[in-house]
C-alpha cells in the first residue's frame, strides 16, 4: 500500500475514531461469532483466523468499508444527496434484522457524539436521515477532521478486526497474546484489502456473506447469549 501520512493531528482524530473507548457500543456485537462458537464451527485461533480472512476477502464488512469511503466522498464533495442515498442503501444490503440494528444503533450512537463534540456537523448529519448507519457516520466523521481517507479506512478495518477478535476470546475462549498475535498476522491482508476497497467501482460493490447471514439469523434464538449480535 501506498506510504500513508498524517499530521499529529489528524493521527490523533484517526485513533480517537478508531478506538474501543468510542462510545458506540461495539462491544456488545459478535456479528455472529456467538453462533459458530457455540454451533462448535469456531474452536480455536485457526478458526477464527480463516473465518476473519475470509469476511475481509468477501464478507459484508468490505461492503460497509467501500460505502464508508463513499460517505467520505460525498461529504468532501458537499454532496448531500449522495450522503442520503448511500445510506439508504447500506440499509438495503443488510441482510438480517441483527446486522441492521447493530449498524444503526452503533451509527445513532456515533452521530449523537459528533454532534456533542462539533455542533456544526449537525447540518450534514440531518440530511443524511434517520436511521444513520454506522459507516455512514464513521466517514462523515473522517471527513470532517480531514484524516485520509486510506488511512480512515485502514483504521475503520482494524477496529473492526479488534472488535470480533476481542469478541473471540471471550467466547472460545483464547488468550490475550492469542488475540494479539491474530491481530499481527492479519496486518497484511488488511493492507491489501484498504488497496482491493479504494479500487472498487459502484457497480462492483456485492459481497459473499451467506455464512454470516445464516449465524446472524440463528443467534437470535440461542437459549442463552453474551452478545447483540
Amino acid at each position: 500500500m501506498d506510504i500513508i501520512t498524517l499530521t499529529d493531528y489528524n493521527l490523533l482524530c484517526l485513533l480517537q475514531l478508531a478506538s474501543p473507548a468510542l462510545p458506540v457500543g461495539a462491544y456488545s456485537y459478535s456479528e455472529g461469532l456467538e453462533t459458530l462458537v457455540e454451533n462448535g464451527t469456531l474452536a480455536n485461533q485457526t478458526n477464527l483466523k480463516r473465518w476473519l480472512e475470509a469476511e475481509l476477502r468477501y464478507g459484508a464488512i468490505r461492503l460497509e468499508a467501500a460505502v464508508m469511503v463513499r460517505a467520505y466522498q460525498s461529504v468532501k464533495a458537499d454532496d448531500l444527496k449522495m450522503l442520503s442515498y448511500w445510506n439508504m442503501w447500506l440499509s438495503a444490503a443488510r441482510e438480517t434484522e441483527e446486522l441492521r440494528a447493530s449498524s444503526w444503533q452503533m451509527g445513532r450512537s456515533l452521530i449523537r457524539l459528533l454532534a456533542q463534540l462539533q455542533p456544526q456537523i449537525i447540518p450534514t448529519v440531518d440530511a443524511v436521515g434517520h436511521p444513520c448507519n454506522y459507516a455512514i457516520a464513521f466517514g462523515i466523521a473522517a471527513a470532517y477532521w480531514d484524516i485520509n481517507i486510506k488511512a480512515a479506512l485502514l483504521g475503520y478495518l482494524h477496529s473492526w478486526v479488534s472488535n470480533l477478535v476481542t469478541a473471540g476470546i471471550k467466547l472460545i475462549p483464547l488468550g490475550q497474546t492469542a488475540g494479539q498475535q491474530l491481530l499481527l498476522e492479519l496486518q497484511e491482508l488488511l493492507d491489501d484489502a484498504v488497496v482491493e476497497i479504494m479500487e472498487l467501482e459502484d457497480d462492483a460493490l456485492s459481497c459473499c456473506s451467506w455464512g454470516l447471514s445464516l449465524a446472524s439469523m440463528r443467534h437470535e434464538t440461542l437459549y442463552t447469549r453474551l452478545f447483540r449480535s
